[in-house]
């Protein structure tokens, strides 16, 4: 190689020199705190913030650190959203439902009763405007939310004794969360929203009758079928329920592009993980249930046509005093309406014969 040659070559490598550290210096360090609403026992619900952790890590080279932590280690469930907005943690792991006390607008963006499935809501937040919506209000509280997690259709709890009318939700003592809570009101229960870890102690010291959660897996974790033996299907005040990453706007803003886009990348993973999970792994823990003694029952339809009615009702009077309830709604119902139709076409038709045939066609 002759003279130029060389001072060619050099050359040409001299920016690949000089890009290494310039990279690093634009991407830094950043070590956030980040709190799970759920548990550590919830090895899905809480596993899912443990893997989106790591996930972020890899995809940045380990410079984006989140050190997670299980619900209650640094303040309660349903004061994640203030630490947040506060910034006394950079970000939450958790349902946006829980902070109903603040504003019913919270609510669609995890569960409605007869609402969008897992699928449904996906659809609704990436294509149908509800990241949009969520971004709204997640701003006026110093919020950023990226979905991240959900867990399909829920069962419908766990009671004391059978439920076979609507006059026996009299003054049932039910822990349920969000509007659903509001729903069972109306038909005469009285609700209250006690945080995950403390329901299993407030079943078995009768200081509620009843309790839903999640599903299966979740429920058998937390032993409820000791303490109480009747097992409800379907929720149907969650026919999925989506999660939200919740960070601290400041912190959020402050973050490089990359590390923003590793963690959307991350929290769209842990949407179709989180609900694979739960269908890989209910089934198994229904069985194991049953087997230990839990009475599978189903909703009767004078209940689901009763809470059909008032949920109708209820969503119209908060939307007429709500005006950014309204507005969520308006866009939710809206693609309800089309996807139930759709849904109904394709998939319930298929679902109908199929899953029947399965157990009577041979």
């Amino acid at each position: 190689m002759n003279r130029r040659s060389m001072l060619g070559a050099a050359a040409a490598a001299a920016p690949l020199a000089l890009a290494t550290p310039a990279l690093a210096q634009a991407n830094p360090e950043v070590r956030w705190r980040v709190q799970s609403a759920f548990p550590r026992v919830f090895d899905v619900l809480y596993g899912q913030l443990e893997r989106i952790a790591a996930r972020v890590g890899q995809l940045t080279d380990g410079k984006f650190r989140i050190q997670p932590f299980p619900a209650g280690e640094i303040v309660g469930t349903l004061q994640i959203l203030d630490a947040v907005q506060q910034g006394s943690i950079e970000a939450g792991h958790t349902a946006s439902y829980y902070y109903i006390g603040k504003d019913p607008a919270f609510v669609p963006f995890t569960a409605m009763s007869f609402g969008l499935t897992t699928r449904q809501m996906t659809s609704w937040f990436r294509f149908g405007g509800g990241n949009e919506l969520a971004a709204e209000l997640f701003r006026d509280y110093n919020v950023h939310g990226i979905t991240a997690g959900d867990t399909g259709a829920q069962m419908g709890g766990w009671f004391r004794n059978e439920i076979s009318s609507v006059d026996q939700l009299r003054g049932l003592k039910f822990r349920i969360t969000g509007l659903a809570g509001r729903l069972f009101q109306r038909l005469g229960a009285e609700p209250t929203l006690i945080a995950p870890a403390d329901i299993y102690p407030s079943l078995e010291r009768g200081v509620i009758d009843a309790a839903e959660f999640v599903g299966p897996h979740d429920d058998e974790r937390a032993n409820y079928v000791r303490v109480a033996k009747y097992y409800y299907a379907p929720g149907f005040w969650e026919p999925g329920a989506r999660l939200h990453f919740m960070s601290n706007q400041r912190a959020w803003d402050a973050l490089p592009a990359l590390y923003k886009h590793a963690l959307e990348v991350a929290c769209a993973e842990a949407d179709s993980d989180m609900v694979a999970r739960y269908d890989h792994l209910n089934p198994q823990a229904l069985r194991r249930l049953v087997a230990s003694g839990a009475q599978l029952r189903f909703w009767p339809r004078p209940i689901l046509e009763a809470a059909w009615k008032a949920n109708e009702a209820m969503v119209a009077e908060i939307g007429a005093g709500n005006p950014r309830f309204a507005k969520i709604m308006e866009s939710y119902n809206r693609f309800r309406t089309e996807q139930f139709q759709w849904f109904r076409i394709a998939e319930n038709s298929f679902d109908n014969f199929a899953f029947s045939a399965a157990q009577t066609v041979r």
